[in-house]
């Protein structure tokens, strides 16, 4: 059950139901947790904002679902996995990457460091340790392309927070929180 109002075409206001359409047009359709975002459009514009400058960076599509897979099984967002989950199979990720992704690491070597720097940036509030910091560089990552891994942290922390407060209905094919053993 959501704990913070759904806004949809039918209650949405004038703004609102603008920023939804914009949204519906592009993607085909309008995630729930933006529809919670859209209970205020200001926060829902910064975040399409950002993320849409995000995805304009030098990290591909795969990596950067790679990391929100990540980071939403380590924050237990089980919207976020689901969502994903299936945005990931669409990057191109296959089944058995996303559940390497979900448990922290990667098939592809650089990408592995690329998860696992994300993780720990999430786990400690951005407190690394310079060998963190020197495992990805060597993995060949760059300052432009760390600051956009750290990007990416920040913008998925913040669909987890969302999804979790909000208890929002998943809208995607639903993926259990635990992980295969």
């Amino acid at each position: 059950m959501n704990r913070i109002n759904v806004v949809n075409q039918q209650n949405a206001n004038g703004e609102q139901k603008a920023l939804l359409d914009a949204i519906e047009a592009k993607l085909g359709m309008v995630p729930n947790f933006l529809k919670v975002f859209a209970n205020s459009p200001a926060a829902l514009r910064a975040f399409l904002g950002l993320h849409e400058i995000a995805s304009e960076g030098s990290l591909d599509a795969m990596t950067r679902e790679r990391i929100a897979l990540a980071l939403a099984q380590q924050n237990a967002c089980e919207y976020c996995v689901s969502a994903h989950s299936a945005l990931g199979r669409k990057a191109g990720l296959e089944k058995e990457e996303i559940e390497a992704n979900r448990a922290g690491t990667s098939q592809d070597v650089r990408a592995a460091a690329a998860v696992k720097f994300a993780r720990a940036l999430a786990e400690h509030s951005g407190e690394i340790t310079t060998a963190e910091l020197l495992q990805v560089r060597n993995a060949g990552y760059d300052d432009e392309e760390i600051v956009e891994i750290i990007t990416h942290v920040g913008l998925n922390i913040l669909s987890n927070i969302i999804g979790k407060a909000s208890r929002v209905e998943i809208d995607f094919p639903k993926v259990d929180l635990k992980l295969a053993s």
